[in-house]
């Protein structure tokens, strides 16, 4: 067992908060004001405070783990408003921080401590009250935005995965030729389902508004509607589906096409139903035929390796009460994806 840091610091509420209730108040604002509000939250975006030993990701101590010593943040999105079939993602972000003090700082893949090299820092989970759809998600792109503003490393909790469209608009503003790496058991590529846009069964329907589809690469994909499938032959959409990998014949060539379609800089979304349920029962619309551990390691690994991993999501985790397992298993993804995105 590591040594864990003992450490009863009071949580100090970081100024994320703040940038959230103004948020609220730019609705209101006249157009012309807007720019003059947004200028009052850049000023005020070096005062950004990570939480404590006692609630950060990994239990780590100060040192490592402050705003301003810290190449990585880790963001809490614990966001539910569309899920269609078991409930809980809200409470997937916090699951994974109290599992992530159970994960070993040191990775024996890479031999290295991650959080000792680059400093993680974690911030208090967002707070969206009442506010669903755009307006939620305008809380998530603005906080991002302004975290790549600041050089950081961003890494997203969530909470269902309609979050990721905000992180992944961010990041491409940032980098023009993003490509997008999606781990899922379904292609979330409906116009509409059960009435929303915003569903989270719709979620790369809306990255593919503003991202061009064929910079979308999709793995593990095993549930679609026939209009999902149309659309990817449609769009030019890479979907390496879960019978393919499995093809004995294929073994780990898939890999291979994953790479040749991924640009220089890649953001990743892990949806945790990526996985077999017998590893990761945790989730809304757990499928079948889902991937192993292993082979998802040494994908994101070789992704590492040759493209830059600029940042990730890891959402839809469902904790259940008395399994703990998935809960663990997520949080080393999350480190995982970390150390493999500082790999080069």
């Amino acid at each position: 067992m590591r040594r864990k840091v003992a450490e009863n610091a009071a949580i100090v509420k970081q100024l994320f908060v703040r940038s959230l209730l103004l948020k609220v108040a730019v609705y209101t604002l006249p157009t012309t004001s807007q720019s003059t509000f947004h200028s009052f939250i850049s000023s005020h975006m070096s005062s950004f405070k990570a939480l404590g030993t006692a609630s950060n990701f990994l239990a780590i101590e100060k040192e490592i783990s402050t705003f301003n010593s810290s190449a990585i943040v880790v963001v809490q999105a614990p966001y539910e408003h569309t899920v269609s079939y078991g409930g809980g993602t809200r409470s997937g972000p916090a699951a994974i921080i109290k599992a992530s003090h159970f994960v070993e700082f040191y990775d024996e893949e890479l031999d290295r401590e991650l959080c000792y090299d680059v400093g993680i820092g974690t911030l208090e989970p967002l707070k969206f009250g009442k506010r669903a759809d755009r307006k939620a998600l305008d809380i998530i792109y603005d906080g991002t935005r302004q975290l790549l503003e600041q050089n950081k490393f961003v890494v997203m909790l969530g909470g269902e995965h309609t979050i990721s469209q905000a992180p992944i608009r961010a990041h491409l503003e940032r980098y023009s030729d993003l490509s997008v790496l999606q781990f899922d058991a379904h292609s979330d590529l409906r116009e509409s389902y059960q009435g929303s846009m915003y569903s989270h069964a719709s979620v790369m329907a809306r990255v593919c508004e503003f991202l061009s589809p064929q910079r979308l690469v999709q793995v593990g994909i095993r549930a679609q509607c026939i209009e999902e499938s149309q659309f990817i032959k449609q769009k030019g959409i890479t979907t390496l589906y879960a019978h393919e990998i499995r093809n004995p014949k294929r073994q780990y060539d898939w890999m291979d096409r994953v790479l040749e379609r991924l640009t220089d800089h890649v953001y990743v979304s892990f949806d945790v139903d990526g996985f077999d349920p017998s590893i990761m029962p945790s989730t809304g619309t757990p499928e079948p035929n889902g991937l192993w551990w292993a082979e998802t390691m040494t994908l994101l690994r070789r992704v590492g390796e040759q493209k830059k991993i600029v940042g990730c999501d890891i959402v839809e985790l469902a904790p259940e009460k008395g399994v703990s397992h998935p809960d663990l298993t997520a949080a080393k993804l999350v480190y995982k994806l970390m150390n493999y995105a500082f790999i080069k």
